[in-house]
């Protein structure tokens, strides 16, 4: 049974979730896997808790880098 942990940005609506969850079961089921057989956990995590080259996601993205 496949687990899949994918990390996001909070904030994430509802369908966005349901279409990042069905897309990944999707590949598993191409790969012939039962989609009851997998499982996905989204994990949102703040912008002040992500880093990128070594600076806050929460900063690069006010100061509009990136």
């Amino acid at each position: 049974m496949p687990l899949v942990h994918t990390f996001m940005w909070e904030g994430l609506d509802d369908e966005t979730a349901r279409k990042i969850i069905s897309g990944i079961t999707r590949v598993f089921t191409e790969m012939g896997l039962p989609p009851e057989a997998v499982r996905v956990i989204i994990h949102e995590v703040p912008k002040s808790r992500w880093g990128i080259a070594g600076e806050l996601a929460s900063e690069i993205r006010a100061g509009g880098k990136r």
